[in-house]
């Protein structure tokens, strides 16, 4: 794994408006920029906070100071003006590695536990969010996680996210989170080639999958993600039938076996409030 660099910074403001995809919830929530997951087709390589920063996605994290009071404030006034609900994380992972050592998204996640929004949304592909359950039961069903298994093939996920966690850790996660009584979804975003067996995988863990594929869900209807060659890559693993606006279908129909059709969901719906 990539050391990654960091740097740590004291920002204005931590709840950022939510627009576009997430136009469903009051504010995005960011605790870090930059992400050393470094998956070869997350679309934040084509966004400026990426593109501005001329280094290569994944070799940097920023860590966001001070950020538990900065959250309380803002939090206090946002809830004064009316409904708040959060979408935590739109642009990086809340629990990747160095949140192990920093617990910036821990802290929040106090802060949250305290002044709770009517509904925090934690998006993530990391096993550590396990550690806060603690603080995700003290939200009882104001949260849900979403835990991010594009699929159960770890050959494919080494091909195109070797830093992230593997198959296995997700799937051991979801069923601590299921165990312990959290709202959680499965999400298989983007849809990576994965085996028939895939939805019997996750039917005794979620009653909830949320599906998406980078035409639907990287915000430019798949225009960033050619821009980053994820293509070619496909092309390469001899799997282009896997790169195609209509792959989903196939992924959509071996879940409706297994699962009832009112738990799938189909990008945006599955990650709105």
């Amino acid at each position: 794994m990539t050391q990654s660099e960091i740097s740590y910074k004291h920002p204005k403001r931590l709840l950022n408006k939510g627009t576009g995809y997430l136009g469903g919830y009051t504010h995005s929530l960011n605790p870090y920029t930059g992400c050393s997951f470094a998956c070869s087709y997350c679309y934040v390589r084509q966004m400026p906070v990426s593109l501005f920063r001329k280094k290569e996605w994944g070799t940097w994290v920023d860590i966001k100071q001070d950020a538990a009071n900065l959250l309380r404030k803002e939090l206090r006034r946002e809830k004064s003006k009316g409904k708040v609900t959060i979408f935590m994380s739109s642009a990086t992972d809340p629990y990747q590695p160095i949140e192990h050592k920093e617990k910036v998204t821990r802290s929040l996640m106090e802060v949250m536990v305290a002044e709770p929004p009517d509904f925090l949304f934690v998006q993530t592909r990391s096993p550590l969010v396990s550690r806060d359950i603690d603080l995700l039961l003290q939200l009882g069903d104001r949260v849900r996680v979403s835990m991010t298994i594009e699929t159960d093939l770890e050959e494919i996920r080494k091909q195109f996210t070797p830093q992230a966690p593997s198959i296995q850790a997700r799937l051991k996660t979801l069923e601590r989170l299921r165990d312990a009584g959290i709202p959680s979804q499965a999400t298989i975003a983007p849809i990576l080639p994965s085996s028939e067996a895939f939805p019997e995988k996750l039917t005794s863990l979620v009653n909830r999958v949320c599906l998406d594929d980078f035409f639907m869900g990287d915000g430019s209807g798949g225009k960033r993600t050619k821009r980053l060659g994820v293509e070619k890559l496909y092309e390469n693993l001899g799997l282009a039938e896997w790169y195609n606006p209509s792959a989903y279908e196939l992924v959509y129909e071996r879940f409706k076996r297994v699962f009832p059709e009112e738990q799938i969901y189909i990008s945006q719906r599955g990650f709105e409030p």
